[in-house]
Order: C-alpha cells, then structure tokens, then sequence
C-alpha cells in the first residue's frame, strides 16, 4: 500500500474512516506492506542512479496487521476505527481478488536495504500523519 496525499488506496479508506465507519477488515490479523510515496519515490529513483536491476519490494520494513494499519489511521483522522468489515462482505464485493486483503502480504525489502537503501519513514503513524495532513 503506497500512502500518498491523493487517490490510491487511502482515498477510498478516508471517507468511511472520516464519518466514523473504519475499522480492520475480516479478523484484522493479516499483513499489510506499506511504504510512504516519498520512500517509493525515493527508491525507485536510487535504484536507477545505482544501476540496480531485478524485483526489489518497495515497502517499508515494517509491516503492520491490518488492525493495527486500521487504528493507525483511525488515529490520524481523530476518529474511531472500530468498525469491523466482516470477510463474507469483503468476498461479496471483491470476488476473487478479496485474497488480496483478506490474505495480507508480509512482504519485506531485504535486497533494498542490503543494497544500502536508507528509507525516510520507518513509523506508519507519522507516515499517515505527513500524508493526511
């Protein structure tokens, strides 16, 4: 998940999260690989100067469970996150492609950091906080 001040995935969150309707989705327990758009930026852009080639995970470090991602922004916002979105209506809506999030990713960037990258946000609740704003 890119956090970014605008569109991607934390536009569609922040409206329901903003009125009070957010909260972790299913059991809350899976993973959720995150990165600042300015470590993404960042990244992509050392990688180039570096002449670095092959996959790299552009995520941050730290990944987080979802309910933990969930009160996070709930926190950003000044809202409660307690609403939980059950797993059947997420499969309702998603279809197939609701493994995404109800099977989380606990992605890691090994090669990038082993490679000397050095990421900016390290904290998901002060990432949330710069790009809320």
């Amino acid at each position: 998940v890119v956090l970014a001040p605008q569109g991607g995935i934390l536009g569609k969150m922040v409206p329901p999260f903003r009125l009070g309707l957010g909260g972790p989705v299913g059991n809350g327990r899976q993973y959720l690989a995150w990165i600042h758009i300015d470590d993404m930026v960042n990244g992509i852009l050392w990688l180039l100067d570096n002449d670095l080639r092959g996959p790299f995970n552009m995520v941050s470090p730290y990944p987080v469970h979802n309910e933990h991602f969930a009160h996070a922004l709930g926190r950003a916002l000044r809202r409660p996150a307690i609403i939980r979105i059950p797993a059947t209506a997420i499969r309702l809506l998603m279809g197939g492609a609701s493994g995404l999030v109800l099977g989380g990713q606990r992605a890691l960037p090994k090669r990038l950091e082993a490679a000397g990258f050095a990421f900016r946000w390290y904290d998901l609740e002060e990432a949330l906080a710069d790009v809320i704003r």
